[in-house]
């Protein structure tokens, strides 16, 4: 059987009654076209069965249509939302993205961001880094699309998507203060000076704590290694062991956070009762543990939405002026492990 010729732009814009043009920026997600026209024009590729020639496209426009997801690990339940959450609103925008794993090897995170062979298939990077420093990230092309995520502590020249941290934290630890615990523990502070996560939500902590004229008790700060739930239940083992107990544990991921449910269950320790629990990133295996974990929910939506449409911005580019900086909100989740709903 012969096979089908291949459907053609040109036949694409004479069924619809627009221009080659038009399709064109359909195609590519040019973002000044009316909304019925492109949803008409949208209705027609999709009747058709029109696919764009990518490598055609490439060569017009210079774009690969690749966007970089550049994430620490995947086998992280906060990454591997957030990945689904970015996929999803650059895929709406006609674009493909590829997730990297980094490990936090500093230089696999520097061959992505200076254009390192598979950097350089990317039409623009969203990147959260955990080992670069700010050398690294003054000697990147300033015009190359990048977006950052995650916590700045020096100024750059690309746009930056986060959650405030501090503020976050400090929230968490004021919750379980507010339920009368006096002595709050936490677990995921790290030792190396660039573990910027782990250094503002102890600072967070830590406000916390002064502000409801509670000691800060070095004896309750528990360092990890690796955000890991076997992590997390070794610190809530050794924090077990003290005498007197912690009343309340901020745990700085829910993945510390279900470590150290699990280490109260085996010890017969009974959360929220002895022991109230607080995690952060409220992924979804929070909201199904038993007890179902209260947590710190970043606006994951939020934070695809704006490091895709920074990004983009960039790549088209409509906006050539200086980094923005984008907060995007955070809530506190309360649930049955500090005794909510």
């Amino acid at each position: 059987m012969a096979r089908r010729p291949a459907v053609t732009l040109q036949e694409v814009a004479r069924a619809a009654g627009v221009s080659p043009r038009t399709v064109s920026n359909v195609v590519t997600g040019y973002p000044h076209v009316a909304p019925r026209t492109r949803a008409h024009v949208q209705s027609v590729i999709d009747r058709l069965g029109y696919r764009a020639n990518a490598a055609a496209r490439s060569l017009r426009t210079g774009r690969t249509g690749l966007l970089g997801l550049v994430v620490p690990a995947l086998d992280q339940p906060y990454f591997a939302e957030l990945a689904r959450a970015v996929v999803r609103e650059a895929t709406g925008a006609g674009f493909t993205v590829v997730v990297d794993q980094t490990d936090g090897d500093p230089d696999r995170e520097r061959e992505l961001l200076l254009r390192g062979p598979r950097g350089a298939l990317f039409d623009g990077l969203v990147l959260s880094p955990l080992a670069l420093t700010p050398d690294d990230l003054a000697a990147a092309d300033p015009d190359r699309p990048v977006v950052l995520l995650g916590e700045r502590t020096v100024p750059t020249s690309f746009d930056h998507v986060h959650i405030d941290n501090v503020a976050a934290a400090r929230a968490a630890t004021a919750h379980l203060a507010r339920l009368g615990r006096r002595r709050v523990a936490a677990i995921g502070l790290e030792p190396s000076p660039a573990a910027r996560t782990g250094r503002q939500r102890e600072a967070g902590y830590r406000l916390a704590l002064e502000d409801a004229g509670l000691p800060a008790d070095p004896a309750l700060m528990r360092y990890v290694d690796a955000y890991e739930r076997s992590a997390g239940f070794g610190a809530m083992s050794a924090l077990l062991d003290a005498d007197p107990r912690p009343d309340a544990v901020f745990c700085f991921s829910d993945v510390l956070a279900v470590g150290a449910l699990r280490a109260c269950l085996t010890r017969g320790v009974r959360v929220p009762q002895d022991v109230a629990l607080m995690g952060f990133d409220d992924v979804e295996e929070a909201r199904f543990a038993t007890p179902s974990l209260s947590s710190v929910r970043p606006d994951r939506d939020a934070i695809a939405h704006a490091a895709v449409g920074r990004l983009l911005a960039r790549v088209r580019g409509e906006e050539t002026g200086p980094a923005r900086d984008v907060t995007v909100p955070h809530a506190v989740v309360a649930r049955e492990s500090t005794g909510g709903a």
